[in-house]
This record gives C-alpha cells, structure tokens and sequence, in this order.
C-alpha cells in the first residue's frame, strides 16, 4: 500500500494506548488524532513522544480528521454507535470485543461494515496468540466430545477496580470477558451451541443494582461438548484459582500451564492474561492393566508475544485486511455468535433459566 492509513485512536486507556503505540511505531499507519472524554489522550501523547492533536468530542474528531480507519477502544456501550459513525464517514474500523453492548447493536454494526464496504476487524487478542492457536489445535485431536474448563478471576484494586466498575456500568464479566473464551470453545469444537445456563452474584455496592460481578457459565454443544467459563472482578475476588484453562476429549487432555502468569499478584495484570508458556498434553491411551502407554507431552511454547507484541499483531491483521481486501464475514459472524451465547449467559443469569439457543 502507498499512502500510509489514517487512523483515529477513539479510547486511550489500556487497549486503547497499547492499540496507539502500534499504529505509532508502523510506516503503514500515521495517527490523525487521539479521542478521550479524560485526561488520558494527554498522557498517551507524552507517552509516545508525540504531539499528536487531541479532541474530546468524538464527532468533532471525525469531522476534523477525515480518517481511512477508526480504533474504537472505548466502553461496550458507546460501540455501536461510533462504529456506525465511522463506517458512514466511510472509514474501516478496529473494535475491541465485544462488538457492541446488544445483540441488535452488534448486527447494525455488521450490516453497516457491509453497506460501507469497509473492513470490521474485532479485538479478540487471542486469535493473533501463537500458542492459544497451538491449544485449539491441539484440543481438535483429543475426539469428540470435548469438556472445556476456563476461568479468568481477577482481584483487581486501584486502577483496575476502578476501570472494572466502569465496565460494569454496561456489562457483566461474563459477557465482557467471555466472549474471549466463547470464541475459543467455538473454535475448539466447530458444534452449535444448544444452550447455556449461568449464576452469578453481586459482591459489591460499588456496582449497578442489576449487575453482578462474580459470573460462571456453561454451554452445551450439539455434538456433546460442554464448556465452562468462570469469571469475577473485584478487590474480594480470591486469586487461588484465576488461572484455568483446560481441555478434556475421549483420547486425553490438554492444559495451558502458566507457572509464572499464574502466581499471586497477577490476577489483574493485563500482561498475566495472555501467558501461556507451556502446554501438556495428556494421552488416554492404556494397555491390559489399564497402565498408561504414553508418557505426557509437554509443548513449550518459543513464542511467547507480550501484551504489546500481540496488539501489534493485531494491528498488523488490521492492515492486511485493509491491503489485501481480506473477506471478513466470517470472522464478523464469529464475533456476533460469541456475543448472542454470552448475552444469553447473562440472562439466564438474571432469570435463573436455561437458554435455548
């Protein structure tokens, strides 16, 4: 591609700086502007040595700028609406999962990627990690059906509590978390999803009175597949167990061992989240006196991206996408899929039934 993308960074928190120092540090893209409603633009700027201009107002931005591309890292419930804006701008748009706060959200944004011919690239980090790749696989030989046990805790404080009960404000960790592992279930089983069923509980006055901040799920697939995933935000959230990420089938398991992500003290860490280091692999396999015949595997994994290295990769997608006109539509379904099965989760949260899918 000649001419470099223009691109607006709409959020400067976490993702959204992380997203910016991609975009600051490649040829390819050149930066038009920063949007927060805070002081985190200005931070950002000095963060990267930058001076690039900076809006509070959305909109204004849009106009002012006049952007090839938008990187929206902002809360769930402003999605839909500056994804739609974009694309009517006639930009391509990088949006952090999940992809809107509705399930009619979600598919207005789609059908305005398609309207605007433009490309709809959603954040999940974990399809650009080289070993989360290597655990789908792997789990795709283990038979069918498959048992699937995630969980993401985090006992955040500081500033991490303070950005999950912004969070909240629009959506459990349930949907905002889970659609992640959703996603990877989905990959690890290609079944249809028939029904989900969840719990869930509000540990804290700090939270809208119809939020909770403790979630666990469960799905059941048409080919026999169940999953779990289980997931709580907050300072009284245990770190014994934040870490879980195993995949059972008839000829064995395979497991994601974190020694070091998984110690205490890095439930919150950003960086923890995505630490896989090493897989093991279990073989069912057992001759007459039921005794094992293979020994366990283990699959250490060399490359291991930091948080960084994987934004840039996802950014490195984006442009491809661009570059190449990539066709996304599956990818868009995809994203849409793993959202209706977490939203569904979290009604069954709220009426304490079984949802059918």
């Amino acid at each position: 591609m000649s001419q470099r993308i223009k691109i607006l960074v709409v959020g400067c928190g976490n993702m959204g700086a992380s997203h910016a120092k991609a975009y600051h540090d490649m040829d390819a893209f050149e930066i038009v502007g920063l949007v927060s409603r805070g002081a985190s633009k200005e931070k950002l700027n000095s963060q990267l040595g930058a001076d690039y201009s900076l809006f509070s107002d959305y909109a204004e931005a849009l106009a002012s700028t006049n952007p090839d591309a938008v990187c929206i890292s902002t809360y769930p419930d402003t999605h839909e609406a500056y994804a739609i804006m974009a694309f009517e701008a006639g930009a391509h748009v990088f949006i952090e999962k999940p992809l809107a706060d509705t399930i009619l959200g979600a598919e207005k944004v789609i059908d305005a990627a398609n309207k605007a011919n433009k490309k709809l690239v959603v954040g999940y980090i974990l399809r650009q990690h080289p070993s989360w790749i290597k655990f789908i696989e792997v789990s795709r030989t283990l038979g069918y059906p498959l048992v699937m046990r995630m969980n993401l805790n985090q006992q955040s404080h500081g500033y991490m509590w303070d950005v999950h009960r912004n969070l909240m404000q629009s959506l459990s960790p349930i949907v905002d978390c889970g659609v992640h592992y959703i996603d990877v279930m989905c990959q690890m089983t290609d079944a249809k999803p028939i029904s989900v069923s969840a719990i869930g509980a509000r540990l804290s006055d700090d939270i809208p009175a119809d939020n909770y901040n403790y979630g666990q799920l469960q799905i059941r697939f048409d080919d026999g597949s169940v999953g779990w995933y289980e997931a709580g935000w907050g300072p009284m959230i245990s770190e014994t167990a934040f870490f879980i990420k195993d995949v059972i089938g008839p000829k064995g398991c395979v497991s994601i061992v974190a020694n070091d992500a998984g110690k205490a003290g890095n439930s919150d860490s950003v960086e923890s989240h995505t630490k896989t280091e090493s897989l093991k692999v279990h073989f069912a396999d057992i001759n007459q006196e039921n005794e094992f015949i293979k020994k366990d595997e283990w699959i250490d994994l060399n490359d291991e991206p930091d948080h960084q290295e994987l934004c840039n990769r996802e950014q490195r997608f984006f442009l491809k996408a661009i570059a190449e006109d990539l066709d996304l539509s599956k990818s868009m379904q995809d994203a849409l899929n793993s959202l209706r099965i977490a939203i569904a989760c979290d009604e069954s949260v709220k009426t304490g039934q079984i949802m059918k899918l």
